[in-house]
């Protein structure tokens, strides 16, 4: 059966985005995953849920984007035999995803090449699973060894070198695992989930309401673009429509939230090629937007400002000025900036081909986000599935070919100017108008989808509730799932002391996936 036929008898999820849901057979899976990769689709997440208090068994859903939309399909999987298709062959991004369902529900992908544990360290054992709903989060494990099978490099001259996973300074813990020869890289290996944070579990002890809070300190950089996909996915199960100025609001602080993230990214790129004037200069901006924001909206990273039904802050004609006063300046200061990034042999010399990702591989990897764009691959939400205010400013994606370093640099400096059109147009046409929408009670066993470009890429919030306005399962995905493998292959072939560099050039997150 072909795609089409498939999804004419999905339902449309309610909202403005394009979003399909249907519950699916294996064979059903596998072959719309396959025809949404054949059609230049991907993979934006993989998640599953217990639901033994309705049937005695499990969920495994995926969501999947087309030239028509997002695609979320549900898999029923059996208690007594806890597998589904493995789908890691078709999506590569997706292998990661398939063991974190696996430490976390005990439910496998069958024929799935590499399946070791993912999250579960040294934290819980084997025959635990923290996401099922009979698991007590009181229990205390006794201490065993992590003993993670890393896969060995061998061969005359090949030496490993171990980093982390305890860095300098504030840096989350993640382990990389180099096998080189002499400087060169043949092969990383990462390993994430040092610091699981039991947030999908927390999840489901509060309802829609306490939800927001939570949902807004997932990954404290992305604070807006996560309130904003949970806010969506409440509000696509409870049928509220935010005001137009709310939607307004959401979008200018998501666009400041893309600009002091893009600042600071240009700022430690600068200072990872030898550049620490470049540092002090972005940072320099970066905070003036941070000041700016706890300033106009209480908050320098504008947490709990976007709540379901609207926003929990306004806008008057003073803070509009003060707003576009800042951004005269911004254009000025980082169009300067980027003449000296340019014409910096040095800098240059470290950006050009460094890290380089091609458009091919790119594609075939799943390289999502500003990385993606900067390989070729064409995906922003604002641009091909917006939502209001977007779908009336024609937003300019920011795309390049080259894949590297320099690529990379280019689309944040591209996109810090998009983002300071965006705002001017949108305070040009500022609506009044009320701030939030009441906000019903939601059905029981409803799915709602949240869908948001953050500066990192495309973040979606699945939220499936329970009773009483209760979460029963709810899953937050960061584009960094789909990126961090791709950062494997970037390093390849480049030397040692270039990954800082490249690393930073793709800034994945490390809360974001350690739920």
């Amino acid at each position: 059966m072909k795609l089409d036929e498939f999804t004419a008898t999905f339902n449309k999820l309610p909202g403005a985005m394009p979003i399909w849901h249907g519950t699916v057979d294996a064979a059903q899976f596998r072959n719309l995953c396959e025809q949404v990769k054949h059609d230049g689709g991907k993979l934006v997440a993989l998640w599953g849920s217990d639901e033994s208090p309705c049937d005695g068994g499990y969920a495994l859903h995926v969501s999947l984007v087309a030239a028509p939309g997002m695609l979320c399909l549900s898999l029923p999987v059996k208690a007594e035999r806890p597998a589904y298709p493995d789908i890691s062959d078709i999506f590569f991004g997706a292998s990661r995803m398939q063991r974190a369902v696996a430490d976390l529900l005990g439910i496998h992908a069958s024929g799935a090449d590499d399946q070791r544990k993912w999250l579960r360290h040294a934290s819980w054992p084997g025959n635990v699973h923290p996401l099922r709903k009979n698991f007590d989060g009181n229990t205390v494990f006794p201490t065993e060894a992590d003993a993670y099978p890393f896969v060995p490099v061998s061969g005359e001259g090949v030496h490993e070198i171990a980093v982390g996973p305890v860095h300098a300074g504030t840096i989350e813990p993640g382990h990389f695992r180099f096998s080189v020869i002499g400087e060169r890289v043949l092969r990383l290996e990462e390993r994430l989930g040092y610091k699981h944070k039991g947030i999908e579990k927390r999840f489901e002890s509060l309802n829609l309401e306490q939800g927001a809070k939570l949902a807004g300190r997932i990954s404290g950089d992305s604070t807006v673009a996560y309130a904003w996909a949970y806010a969506q996915a409440v509000e696509s199960v409870t049928g509220a429509v935010p005001p137009p100025r709310a939607l307004a609001l959401r979008a200018v602080l998501l666009e400041l939230e893309r600009i002091h993230n893009h600042l600071g990214d240009l700022g430690y790129l600068g200072n990872d090629a030898a550049l620490s004037f470049g540092f002090a200069q972005f940072w320099i901006l970066k905070e003036n937007v941070l000041r700016m924001n706890a300033e106009l909206f209480g908050h320098r990273y504008l947490m709990d400002k976007i709540a379901p039904g609207g926003v929990a802050c306004d806008l008057d004609q003073q803070g509009m000025e003060r707003i576009l006063q800042l951004l005269s300046h911004l254009e000025q200061e980082v169009k300067t900036l980027k003449d000296i990034y340019d014409e910096h042999a040095g800098v240059q010399d470290r950006f050009l081909t460094t890290g380089r990702v091609m458009p091919d591989l790119a594609a075939q990897l799943g390289l999502t986000g500003l990385p993606g764009r900067a390989s070729g691959q064409a995906w922003d939400v604002r641009a091909q599935f917006p939502c209001a205010p977007y779908d009336q400013l024609e937003v300019r994606m920011a795309t390049h070919r080259n894949g590297d370093v320099a690529a990379r640099v280019i689309v944040r400096f591209e996109e810090i100017m998009e983002s300071m059109r965006l705002i001017r147009l949108i305070l040009a046409k500022f609506p009044a108008g009320e701030l939030r929408a009441t906000v019903a009670d939601a059905p029981e066993n409803a799915l709602g989808i949240g869908w948001v470009e953050g500066w990192r890429g495309e973040i979606l919030v699945a939220l499936h509730t329970g009773k009483n306005n209760s979460i029963h399962r709810l899953h937050p995905h960061d584009p960094s799932w789909q990126n961090w493998p791709v950062l494997e292959h970037a390093i390849i072939g480049n030397i040692v002391p270039d990954f800082p560099l490249i690393n930073k050039s793709f800034n994945l997150s490390y809360a974001g996936q350690d739920l």
